[in-house]
């Protein structure tokens, strides 16, 4: 069987003031072409389908579009909700979108039921897992502990307890929207951590055949059959090394297992500067960036005038600045934002409590303070879903 594997493509979102309408369009008309192309026995869709709970217009078009070309393709897709999708949005109509071939995965309480495949070899049971939130599904899943390692290890147990149940030989696929330990992030992913964790043991998905994870927006390999497909198109300029692609997974007969990287078409480079204004405007080395979205790190020791306005005449399409003076640590106007670049918010809570009282937070104030961090974000998404 043969599947090709995607995720993150959140529909809807910009860069930074740069629309992505006509690239994410553009990787729409890939994604179909390769399905039909290369004789794609089924699309899988690891989360994360739109940018926001409630999507503009143009975002919901073009997903529906996407679902329509895959079906007169006759390609099934087996789709599951991200961290930024509305789970109950998404699903909605997925009791009629199977008879077209669209299998949504959006309940938890359904991660247990897999869309079975069949081909020469036998079936093939694939699993989908949405996003599970710890907060909001621990009880529901019976897991012991609010934690994402807790809830996919429970959800993980029922797909096992399914999976046992089956013909010997059935092979398995699970999608999963996860933080997996060894993966790479990158800026533009949402934090998804609960009690000072967010990644997962991959040993969570042992026995499985394929994993096909959603959520890092890097495409990467985390085992042989555990991997990420990434997000289709940059999101930050984080992500300006990396190169965007799906997963293209052939299972055969027994354990044969074969991935092929299929890249995604760039719709416009990333690249980022670093200097002087007035060196970025003259080095002839700076030329192949002329084109790209660039974002540009300014070491003046003083703000220069205009910047962004004198940068465009050069580089049009320079969208993010970053002021980074050249000064050292000790010199008192080093900017706050300096001081806690590459810090997460427990880090930054917990130095606020050392910096008023002078002594570090002791273990139970740690908790205390990880607990509420916890219960803002689960706040957070609970308002997503009701919005």
């Amino acid at each position: 069987m043969r599947v090709l594997h995607t995720s993150d493509w959140h529909l809807g979102r910009s860069f930074h003031r740069a629309s992505l309408l006509a690239a994410q369009e553009a990787f729409v008309d890939h994604l179909v072409e390769t399905a039909r192309d290369r004789c794609v026995d089924a699309v899988l869709v690891s989360g994360d389908v739109y940018d926001r709970a409630v999507p503009p217009l143009s975002a919901v078009e073009l997903y529906d579009s996407a679902l329509h070309r895959l079906a007169e393709l006759g390609v099934p897709t087996v789709m599951i909700s991200g961290n930024h999708d509305s789970a109950r949005r998404l699903g909605v109509g997925a009791g009629l979108m199977v008879r077209a071939g669209i299998h949504l995965r959006t309940d938890p309480a359904r991660c247990a039921e897999p869309v079975v495949f069949n081909d020469e070899h036998g079936a093939v049971a694939v699993y989908g897992l949405p996003y599970l939130e710890p907060a909001l599904v621990r009880e529901a899943l019976g897991a012991g502990k609010a934690g994402h390692t807790a809830v996919l290890g429970a959800a993980m147990e029922r797909v096992r307890a399914d999976l046992d149940a089956r013909p010997p030989g059935t092979r398995s696929i699970v999608l999963a929207h996860a933080f997996v330990a060894g993966g790479a992030p990158s800026d533009s992913e949402r934090d998804i951590t609960v009690g000072g964790v967010a990644a997962v043991p991959s040993g969570l998905f042992d026995g499985i055949d394929y994993v096909a994870l959603g959520h890092l927006h890097g495409c990467q390999t985390i085992s042989e059959r555990i991997r990420y497909s990434g997000s289709p198109l940059a999101y930050s300029f984080s992500e300006s090394e990396q190169s965007k692609g799906m997963w293209l997974v052939d299972l055969g007969a027994g354990d044969a297992f074969t991935a092929e990287r299929i890249d995604c078409p760039v719709p416009r480079p990333l690249a980022r500067i670093r200097g002087r204004v007035e060196e970025l405007l003259a080095d002839a080395r700076y030329a192949p960036y002329e084109q790209a979205w660039l974002e540009a790190t300014l070491t003046d020791p003083v703000r220069p005038h205009e910047p962004m306005a004198r940068l465009a005449e050069r580089f049009p399409h320079v969208l993010s600045l970053v002021f980074a003076p050249e000064r050292s640590a000790e010199d008192p106007h080093t900017g706050y934002a300096e001081r806690l670049k590459g810090r997460n918010d427990r880090e930054i809570a917990e130095d606020f409590v050392a910096h008023v009282r002078g002594a570090d937070p002791d273990a139970c104030e740690r908790a205390v303070l990880h607990g509420a961090l916890d219960d803002v974000r689960a706040d957070d998404t609970l308002n997503e879903v009701a919005g």
